[in-house]
């Protein structure tokens, strides 16, 4: 599955989520937040993402990541180190 091709019922089935209004609200939001998180992470552009097939796993991983913990306050501030290094493999923005 190509990184432009994720729905949102693709997000609800990965999370184990109930299919209702309310997800769904909470899920395009969530999707269309960490696609363009990844994309401005590694400063690749539509067509880019699409050819690398390991960042839809980090969309889904993430998204997960963020629907489950949905809390405003945080434990900590480090993104995990699986998906920081897939996205580090494919990052063109050397800041």
């Amino acid at each position: 599955m190509k990184f432009s091709e994720v729905t949102i019922d693709d997000l609800i089935r990965y999370c184990n989520a109930y299919d209702d209004e309310s997800t769904k609200k909470d899920m395009k939001v969530i999707l269309e937040g960490v696609k363009s998180y990844i994309k401005s992470y590694t400063g690749l552009n539509d067509e880019e993402v699409d050819e690398i097939e390991d960042l839809t796993l980090v969309l889904l991983v993430i998204s997960a990541d963020m629907f489950d913990n949905r809390e405003f306050t945080i434990e900590n501030n480090k993104v995990n180190s699986l998906y920081k290094s897939i996205l580090d493999m494919h990052s063109r923005n050397y800041l």
